[in-house]
């Protein structure tokens, strides 16, 4: 990458944040690209926004641009003001990857334009895959304990009290009310009255 870089700034400050706002982060951000001889081609700021949110619609946006190569790096504050998570970092940084645009974490050193930092991703990227391995072994390893023990693992398998269903339909009632009587899905209630009683269901 040339040392002209058209870069997209990224600010978030969460409704917690109290006394901060985005324009303290922006300052900072701009003052760094100033520094390096970079152009701002655009800036994107989520203000009161939760950093554990799926959706934050100055991220979404700039995913997007980023895809339609609008700038060339993306120059961030800090990591937690950007990603919600580890996994959502590297999923974030490989998107980036994909499509040629950097991304700089001014407190973090983490520059995605430089050798070092790219190194850096790497160790991440691994981080994330470690920490996904140990989550699926605990699981399996919770899975398997659970069974020695005799539990059953999967959705509960649900009681019905298909008397009182036939009777229900027999009263009058329609499966969609004999369904919300029972707690059950329409689908059931008619499962169970055709299975005892086909003649009721017509």
């Amino acid at each position: 990458m040339t040392t002209q870089l058209r870069t997209a700034l990224y600010a978030r400050v969460s409704t917690r944040d109290k006394g901060q706002d985005t324009n303290v982060q922006l300052r900072e951000l701009r003052e760094y690209c100033e520094r390096r001889g970079w152009t701002i081609a655009h800036e994107y700021v989520d203000s009161g926004v939760s950093g554990a949110k799926e959706s934050r619609p100055a991220l979404n946006q700039l995913m997007t641009d980023a895809k339609r190569r609008k700038f060339d790096a993306v120059v961030v504050f800090k990591l937690d003001r950007f990603g919600r998570s580890l996994k959502h970092l590297v999923n974030s940084l490989a998107e980036f990857d994909a499509v040629g645009v950097a991304f700089v974490s001014m407190s973090d050193n983490l520059d995605l334009t430089t050798p070092q930092g790219r190194l850096m991703f790497n160790i991440i990227g691994a981080m994330a895959e470690f920490e996904r391995s140990l989550i699926s072994e605990r699981t399996r390893a919770g899975i398997a304990y659970a069974r020695s023990k005799g539990k059953r693992i999967g959705r509960p398998l649900s009681r019905v009290d298909e008397a009182k269903a036939i009777a229900l339909r027999h009263g009058g009632l329609s499966v969609r009310k004999i369904a919300s009587e029972l707690q059950i899905s329409v689908g059931k209630a008619h499962q169970v009255i055709n299975r005892y009683d086909p003649a009721a269901i017509s």
